[in-house]
């Protein structure tokens, strides 16, 4: 999910179906809407001399789509061997069970009741699948089972929707924990820094070729954000309703709803921390 403000950078000019990377393609699904930008971005990840691949959030229970990233797997010469959950929200893993279904594959998550099969996910594992290393990064936040997944051999990270190509990411109160956000953005932070990752594969929007620049303008938008809503909170506007309408005033108010839900994790920050 997204919210309204334009993010800078470097995001490529088109939000395309194709390869992004060396090993990770993306197959855009169908279901653009002003919450999820473009549509979702499902990605095949492999290594470039394997027959075997990692499919990254199906997406929605959308037959058409799921069969595509199957076709796309297979005309690449790839099986599906594996399927990952970045989060549990519909956009991203409605159709999981189906693609499962597809392809004879295990989908392995944070949540237990999103996974099918033994094997769950958890900081620090790290997935090898035909030669392909992906490692596990633990980001709550945007939800609570939220992770990323670092691709080392691409200098990329797959962000689900902690990161997306264009706006910022909505923390939505109750699921999403505003502290937990910036934790897990420091987080990225130092993979940019200490693992050279520049490269950003979001969950929706278009990729990011800098992932450092991208992060850092996150921790400042949320800055911001927390600083208006104080301020508000001081002048009077007490309520999450009516601090949406004072500090969101420039939003389309179709997205009023989905504010007030952060504004309420915001609200909750500055509470815990004895701001307000």
């Amino acid at each position: 999910m997204t919210d309204a403000s334009a993010l800078p950078g470097q995001p490529r000019d088109a939000v395309l179906s194709g390869p992004a990377t060396e090993r990770a393609v993306n197959v855009l699904a169908p279901n653009a809407s002003a919450m999820t930008l473009d549509g979702t971005n499902t990605w095949i990840v492999a290594e470039p001399d394997s027959d075997l691949a990692v499919v990254i959030d199906p997406g929605p229970l959308d037959e058409g789509h799921l069969r595509t990233v199957v076709d796309t797997a297979e005309k690449a010469g790839r099986r599906v061997a594996l399927t990952l959950l970045t989060h549990g929200h519909a956009d991203h893993a409605e159709g999981a069970a189906r693609f499962a279904e597809l392809t004879g594959t295990r989908v392995r998550a944070l949540d237990p009741a999103l996974r099918l099969g033994d094997e769950g996910l958890a900081a620090g594992d790290v997935i090898g699948v035909g030669g392909l290393e992906l490692r596990v990064v633990a980001t709550p936040g945007h939800t609570a089972d939220s992770l990323c997944f670092h691709l080392p051999a691409d200098r990329a990270v797959l962000t689900g929707d902690t990161v997306l190509g264009r706006g910022t990411t909505m923390v939505a109160h109750p699921d999403g924990r505003l502290g937990d956000y910036l934790d897990s953005l420091r987080r990225l932070r130092c993979l940019t820094v200490d693992d050279g990752v520049h490269t950003v594969l979001p969950g929706h929007g278009p990729v990011l070729e800098d992932a450092q620049g991208a992060v850092e303008y996150y921790l400042a938008h949320r800055a911001h954000r927390l600083a208006q809503i104080e301020t508000a909170f001081e002048d009077g506007f007490r309520t999450a309703a009516q601090v949406v309408a004072h500090v969101y005033a420039d939003v389309d108010r179709s997205l009023w709803p989905a504010a007030e839900l952060s504004v309420r994790a915001q609200l909750d920050y500055l509470e815990e921390h004895g701001l307000i």
